[in-house]
C-alpha cells in the first residue's frame, strides 16, 4: 500500500494527465477514502494554464478572443460558488456512497484490481449520463443544471459555470454502485469524469476523426450546448458518447451552433444566474391549477405544460437565425478591468481559504466565504451596470478592512499589510476627532 500522506501531492504530469482522463490504474488506486486526492482542487493552475493557452490560439486562428470579459467572470464566479459547501463538509456525492457501502454493500470488489478500476470508470459514466439526461428531462433537476447552459459563449471557462445545488440529485444516479464498489475507487473517477469534461467545452478543436466514435469530443458537446432546435436533448456523454448512440441521444455538429438558453437570462449577477429558474418553478407551481399539474411542474421536462407531452414541444422552441446577438456588460473597459483585478485578488484568496481550512476556526471561515459572496455579488452588480453596484463595493471594501483589522484575513501583497497598519490608526484617530475645532464654535 502507498503511504497515504504521499497520495496529497499530484505531480504536473499527472496534472495534465487528469485533465483527459490519461491515469493509469496502478497509480490512482488508494485502499481508504481518506487517501484519495482532491484533484479537482489541485487542477485550478491546469484550468488557468489551459485557458491561457486558449486565448492564445483563438488570437492566432482567429485574431479575437474565445469569449467576453463579463461572460467568463461569470462562469468562473459559479465554479467558486458550486466548491464554497466543500468548506464545511465533505460532498453529499461521498458521505451518501459511503453510508450506502458500509450499510448495504452486497460484495466488496478489490481496491488494487486494474478490473475494479476500469469497470468503475465505465459505471461512473454510466450513471453520469443518466443523471445528465434527467436534468434535462425533469424540471427540479433542470432548476440546478440550467446555471451551466446559461453561457452564451463556449470556451474553457464555461466548463467552471456549476451549479451550487446540482449536486443534491446527482448522488442517487451513483448509489447503485456502493453495493460493490469501494468508495476509494469511486472517489477517484467521480472526479476524473468531471475533470475531463473541462476541455471539451472549446471551439478552437475541430473534429477529431476516428476518435469521435466513442468519446465526447468538442464537437459532441458544442451540439449539447446549442439552442438550435437540432441541438436540444442531445449528447449527455460524459466521457464516453456511445451511451448516446445506444439510447438514441446523439447528435452530430452541422450548421452553426447558437448557445445558450432558449430563453437567455441576461444578467451577470451570481444568484440570479443560480436561482432564478428556482424562483419561476415556485410562480409556475401556485399558478398552475390542480395537485396533478403542480406535480408535473416539478417532475416533468421544462417545456411542459398541461395539455402538452412530458417534455414540451418541440415547434415551441425559439428558432435561431444564427445573427443573435449575446447579452453583454454595458461597463466601461476601464470598470471590466477593475472587476478583473478583484476577481483575481479573489481568486488567490479563495485558494488560500482551501489551502489553510484545516488550520481556520469556523467563525474566520464563515466570514471569509460571506466576504467571498458579497466580492461575487459586486462583480456582477457592477457588470450588469446595475443603480447600487456602487455602493455595494464600497460596503465590501469596508467590510475588507473590518475583516483584516480583526484577523480574518490577510493581504496577499506583504507590503500592503505595513500600507494597512498605517490606515487602521488613522481611521480610527479620525473617527475620534470632532468635527469642528473649539475655536469654531459659536
Amino acid at each position: 500500500m502507498k503511504n497515504p500522506e504521499a497520495q496529497q501531492d499530484v505531480s504536473v504530469s499527472q496534472g495534465i494527465r487528469v485533465m483527459f482522463y490519461m491515469m493509469k490504474p496502478n497509480e490512482t488506486s488508494f485502499r481508504t477514502l481518506e487517501e484519495v486526492p482532491d484533484y479537482v482542487k489541485k487542477a485550478t493552475p491546469f484550468f488557468i494554464s489551459l485557458m491561457l493557452l486558449e486565448l492564445a490560439v483563438s488570437w492566432i486562428r482567429k485574431g479575437k478572443p474565445p469569449g467576453r470579459v463579463d461572460d467568463s467572470l461569470t462562469s468562473m464566479s459559479a465554479g467558486i460558488l458550486s466548491r464554497l459547501p466543500r468548506l464545511f463538509s465533505r460532498s453529499i456525492e461521498l458521505t451518501s456512497y459511503v453510508y450506502i457501502w458500509e450499510n448495504y454493500r452486497l460484495i466488496g470488489l478489490p481496491w488494487d484490481s486494474p478490473w475494479t478500476w476500469y469497470l468503475t470508470f465505465l459505471a461512473v459514466d454510466f450513471g453520469y449520463y443518466w443523471f445528465h439526461r434527467m436534468a434535462h428531462e425533469v424540471n427540479i433537476m433542470w432548476a440546478g443544471h440550467q446555471t451551466h447552459h446559461s453561457s452564451e459563449d463556449y470556451n474553457l471557462s464555461t466548463a467552471l459555470r456549476q451549479s451550487v445545488f446540482q449536486v443534491y440529485t446527482s448522488w442517487i444516479f451513483y448509489s447503485p454502485l456502493a453495493l460493490f464498489i469501494p468508495p476509494s475507487v469511486y472517489a477517484v473517477h467521480l472526479q476524473f469524469n468531471l475533470l475531463y469534461q473541462f476541455w471539451i467545452h472549446t471551439e478552437v478543436i475541430g473534429n477529431l476523426g476516428p476518435l469521435e466514435l466513442i468519446l465526447n469530443t468538442p464537437s459532441h458537446h458544442r451540439v449539447h450546448h446549442g439552442r438550435n432546435r437540432y441541438c436540444i436533448d442531445k449528447n449527455y456523454a460524459g466521457t464516453l458518447i456511445i451511451w448516446d448512440r445506444i439510447f438514441g441521444t446523439f447528435e452530430a455538429e452541422s450548421e452553426k451552433v447558437v448557445y445558450g438558453l432558449t430563453h437567455p437570462i441576461n444578467t451577470f449577477e451570481p444568484f440570479k444566474v443560480q436561482f432564478h429558474y428556482l424562483i419561476y418553478i415556485w410562480t409556475t407551481f401556485w399558478a398552475t391549477p390542480g395537485f396533478f399539474n403542480k406535480f408535473s411542474v416539478i417532475f416533468k421536462g421544462p417545456g411542459w405544460s398541461p395539455g402538452k407531452p412530458r417534455l414540451g414541444l418541440s415547434e415551441e422552441i425559439p428558432e435561431v437565425t444564427g445573427k443573435e446577438v449575446p447579452f453583454s456588460s454595458l461597463a466601461s473597459q476601464l470598470l471590466k478591468i477593475y472587476a478583473v483585478v478583484q476577481f483575481a485578488l479573489l481568486l488567490a484568496f479563495y485558494e488560500d481559504t482551501f489551502a489553510d481550512k484545516a488550520a481556520l476556526s469556523q467563525v474566520t471561515l464563515l466570514l471569509r466565504v460571506c466576504f467571498i459572496l458579497l466580492t461575487l455579488t459586486s462583480i456582477g452588480l457592477l457588470l450588469d451596470q446595475r443603480p447600487k453596484a456602487a455602493l455595494v463595493e464600497t460596503l465590501r471594501c469596508l467590510v475588507f478592512l473590518t475583516l483584516w483589522r480583526f484577523g480574518h484575513l490577510k493581504p496577499f501583497i506583504p507590503s500592503l499589510s505595513l500600507a494597512f497598519e498605517k490606515i487602521s490608526p488613522e481611521l480610527t484617530s479620525a473617527a475620534n476627532l470632532p468635527l469642528f475645532a473649539e475655536e469654531d464654535w459659536p
